[in-house]
């Protein structure tokens, strides 16, 4: 190590230790009701402005001097606690708020952060959200812009995001009341939540904290500060998750716990020859329930169905929480007729267990759907197996839901999930590349597609392709068509009954920036602006599909 990077990193130690010093200062007088006196406060800044000068945090030392010039030690005056705040909240600013990057844990972390994360982005200013949109997505984020506070909060549940920013001022509805009504759940999956606003008020910033922000940014917005605590904010998540094995909601583990206990089942089995099994469990019609509901009781059902699930399973068996409603359930040593017996216990109980509305007027009950895969020597790919159950669960899903089923040993009758994709769009050459895309596509591997292509919006609603079926549907619509374009499309989808069934992309010129405007408030789930990457429309469709049920 070069003597100049020695003493960068004996300068940031510093720093450390300068900010941590003046956060406990700064906390122990706000946090008193004792009055402080002026040549305490004097003496404090006079401190800052030397520590900080000298390690090279100009910024903080600078305004340490500004607060101090306008002070006369000699002054005998006694500072409340509301007056004292005021004054010093430059210096609290800097002190709390700033982020100060450490390059050397991105660079320690890189490896993680080779999949794009997901940020959820609410705000109702249409022109700025497509700003930061685009400007985020520059630094290989996907970004998911939404309008509509109410469906925002439904898209949070659907999308699972690494990151929220919330808009504070809002028409329709505060991002303050968006964050109540997230907090809960964000606090159970360590999402940070950043919340914007022109409004820099004391009162709205301490509102926020208290409320469960991790940061609050002033517009208008520094984009250079704004990506690096962003970035923080997605760096500490993912530092907790890596410590973190239970699912707090409902107390199972987690993902991570998958692969090693898979690992230690096909070592136990190659030992003593005994096959063990693998379930796949998914709650009946759960979004009926989040939709009717609301998610509080949402997770209360999930919670609820996890102790049941934990109650009656023997010490050895496994349940891991896979993503959302979906659970997976490894049984050791177990056939699969072994297995289906336990979760046709667990289904019988689970049935009849009552739960009830946020106020209690109303009572319902639920459901779930399982498949069971047996695990052999001759394949142990944990993905094959896992997808194997899937297929069972869907048949049993197909079959009327609330039953178990079994893949057979041959897995002739299994049947994929379906995904009804439609294209819509003037431009043949689209249509085609789009339909190899999607055929193609890693995200749609182990699904059974149904794809169908339209020319224009009127062939779409002339079909009868779309009615048919009870099922998610995702629409790729392109927004300058003739006869009818795509924001007349996407009015009269949003305009249907049951318009939730759809799920909705935009194709977008960069010139046409009234229309995305137009589009996010007519309700699209997301827009990619032409000419755009094969690469990126991948991923953005396989976040689209990954949310359809």
């Amino acid at each position: 190590m070069n003597l100049k990077n020695r003493r960068e990193r004996l300068m940031n130690k510093y720093l450390q230790i300068l900010i941590k010093n003046v956060r406990k200062h700064l906390e122990a007088w706000l946090n008193n009701q004792e009055r402080i006196q002026q040549k305490e406060l004097y003496r404090f800044l006079h401190s800052i402005v030397g520590t900080a000068s000298t390690i090279g945090f100009h910024k903080g030392g600078e305004i340490a001097q500004k607060l101090k010039s306008q002070l006369d030690e000699n002054d005998e005056k006694e500072w409340l606690k509301e007056d004292l705040q005021e004054f010093l909240f430059p210096l609290i600013s800097t002190f709390y708020y700033e982020e100060i990057s450490n390059i050397n844990e991105i660079v320690e972390r890189k490896e993680e952060l080779k999949d794009k994360k997901l940020i959820l982005l609410i705000d109702d200013d249409t022109a700025l959200l497509m700003y930061l949109k685009d400007e985020l997505e520059k630094n290989d984020w996907l970004v998911i812009a939404v309008a509509d506070p109410d469906r925002a909060i439904n898209s949070y549940y659907d999308l699972n995001p690494d990151c929220v920013i919330i808009d504070i001022h809002m028409k329709n509805k505060s991002g303050l009341d968006v964050l109540i009504e997230l907090k809960e759940n964000m606090k159970q999956h360590f999402i940070p939540m950043i919340m914007i606003s022109v409004d820099h008020t004391k009162e709205t910033r301490m509102k926020s904290y208290q409320l469960g922000a991790d940061d609050y940014i002033h517009k208008p917005l520094e984009m250079d500060e704004f990506m690096i605590r962003i970035n923080r904010q997605i760096e500490r998540k993912l530092a907790i998750e890596d410590l973190i094995l239970l699912d707090d909601l409902t107390k199972v583990f987690n993902r991570k716990y998958l692969q090693r206990t898979y690992d230690r089942f096909v070592s136990s089995m190659k030992r003593n020859y005994k096959v063990f099994s693998i379930a796949m469990v998914d709650l009946d019609q759960f979004k009926q329930v989040n939709d009717t509901y609301g998610h509080i009781v949402g997770d209360k059902v999930l919670a609820g169905f996890a102790e049941i699930v934990r109650i009656r399973l023997r010490l050895n068996d496994v349940v891991i929480r896979y993503g959302g409603e979906e659970f997976l359930i490894l049984f050791p040593e177990t056939r699969a007729n072994e297995a289906k017996i336990v979760l046709d216990r667990i289904l019988a109980e689970f049935s009849k267990t009552p739960f009830k509305s946020m106020d209690d007027q109303s009572e319902f009950y639920c459901t779930f759907s399982a498949g069971i895969q047996e695990v052999y020597l001759d394949e142990l790919d944990l993905k094959k197996n896992i997808d194997l159950a899937d297929g069972a669960l869907y048949e049993a899903k197909s079959e009327g839901r609330n039953q178990v089923r079994i893949v057979p040993v041959n897995n002739v009758r299994l049947h994929k999930k379906i995904v009804h994709i439609g294209i819509i769009d003037d431009d043949p050459i689209i249509r085609t590349m789009l339909q190899d895309l999607i055929s193609k596509s890693k995200y749609t591997d182990g699904f059974s597609l149904d794809i169908q292509p339209f020319k224009d919006g009127m062939e779409f609603f002339e079909s009868d392709w779309y009615l048919k079926k009870n099922e998610p549907y995702l629409i790729i619509l392109d927004g300058m068509m003739p006869r009818m374009d795509g924001l007349e499309v996407l009015q009269k989808l949003r305009e249907l009954r049951y318009h939730e069934r759809f799920t909705i992309m935009m194709l977008t010129s960069r010139k046409s920036e009234q229309d995305i405007s137009r589009a996010l408030q007519l309700g699209a789930d997301d827009y990619i602006t032409k000419p755009f990457k094969l690469l990126e429309l991948e991923t953005r469709l396989g976040h689209l599909i990954k949310r359809m049920k």
